[in-house]
């Protein structure tokens, strides 16, 4: 039998700009013309009424990954589950040593953007999350990945130097802009963690695509990345656990604790900057390490506490990010991946917490 015809009777938010009256849903996809020939037939025509936008985006998620390592497929449905029923109808997977393709055939849950596996140094990342290597081997094991994952590759930039007590960089400067340049080769962005200061400057002067947390940033810094229009992903929610994470570690490395303290308070003010430097700044939760998942309209509200607008916070998870991705929003003819809203997000962000209807591949599947 075919599917039911939905009525979006809107408004419908395409973007920042431009808002429809209404829409429909035919065949799993969007129009903004009346099916004519659809609703002839008989074919039934359900309702929704609210504002529809298109399907939030968590651009820092781990589907496939707890804070011990991969789970089971039941444990990683379950994540899939909750990030959809919250809004998130597409993750990219920022690293993960899970295999999730078998979530690409699952039309229930969302749409999957992978990174392939973090790549890290030896005993310098949490354990079994990476594919662990020495600098002589990140160009080929950043080649590995890239062929893995769905245009992205994660490079860990910085963590704790135990014999420094403090954060550092993983790697030299000539390394990483070999492993960078080997990924671009292979068709692949690349993205890396990063904390601290010291990290960044290597990374930019390398042609790095992206930046996850980001909380190093500081002018010299902030004016490269709008020069390269290189995305960062600020994953507030993450950051909020700094001053926890540097009690529990205080007593074996006080220096750690005082930096990561010291990056937690000036996290607002470095989103601002990035934000008037012109940054392209996407949302993501980190959902999947010791987070939850389900927090991406959480991370919204974030970003509007952090003083961005509210359309550039609401498209930085919606529209925007799916622009940066490569996939659809809600253009004639899209696949039909939206949520149904109380009210216009772009003015009361609150609503994203509380969709009326989600509707994934033009089937609703909550509401």
């Amino acid at each position: 039998m075919a599917s039911p015809v939905l009525h979006l009777t809107g408004p419908v938010r395409v973007d920042a700009d431009d808002v429809r009256g209404q829409a429909w849903v035919v065949d799993g996809r969007v129009t903004f013309e009346r099916p004519s020939a659809a609703l002839a037939s008989g074919r039934e025509a359900r309702v929704l009424d609210g504002w529809a936008v298109p399907g939030l985006v968590d651009a820092h998620c781990h589907i496939g990954l707890d804070a011990h390592g991969a789970v089971d497929e039941a444990t990683t449905e379950q994540q899939a589950l909750t990030d959809r029923d919250a809004g998130t109808l597409l993750a990219r997977d920022a690293g993960s040593p899970a295999d999730t393709r078998w979530l690409d055939d699952r039309d229930d849950l969302p749409r999957v953007v992978r990174a392939g596996r973090h790549v890290a140094r030896p005993r310098r990342y949490i354990r079994n999350y990476a594919a662990e290597v020495e600098p002589a081997d990140l160009v080929a094991e950043v080649r590995r990945q890239a062929r893995r994952g769905d245009g992205w590759v994660k490079l860990v930039g910085d963590w704790i130097d135990r014999d420094l007590g403090d954060l550092a960089p993983l790697w030299p400067g000539d390394v990483v802009a070999a492993a960078i340049d080997a990924a671009h080769e292979e068709g692949a962005r690349v993205t890396a963690h990063c904390f601290s200061e010291d990290a960044l400057p290597d990374l930019l002067a390398a042609g790095i695509d992206g930046i996850e947390h980001g909380t190093g940033f500081g002018p010299d810094t902030v004016t490269a990345a709008a020069d390269q229009q290189v995305a960062v992903v600020p994953t507030l929610v993450n950051i909020a656990t700094f001053p926890r994470l540097a009690e529990r570690g205080e007593e074996k490395f006080p220096r750690w604790a005082a930096h990561m303290r010291a990056l937690h308070a000036r996290r607002l003010q470095n989103v601002r900057d990035l934000h008037d430097a012109g940054v392209p700044l996407y949302v993501g939760t980190d959902a999947g390490g010791s987070l939850p998942h389900g927090l991406v309209a959480h991370e919204v509200a974030e970003l509007v506490g952090a003083g961005l607008p509210p359309v550039v916070a609401v498209g930085a998870g919606a529209w925007d990010a799916r622009r940066w991705l490569g996939r659809d929003g809600l253009g004639e003819g899209a696949p039909a991946d939206l949520l149904v809203l109380g009210a216009d997000p772009v003015l009361e962000p609150a609503t994203l917490h509380a969709p009326v209807a989600v509707v994934l591949r033009g089937r609703v599947v909550r509401g």
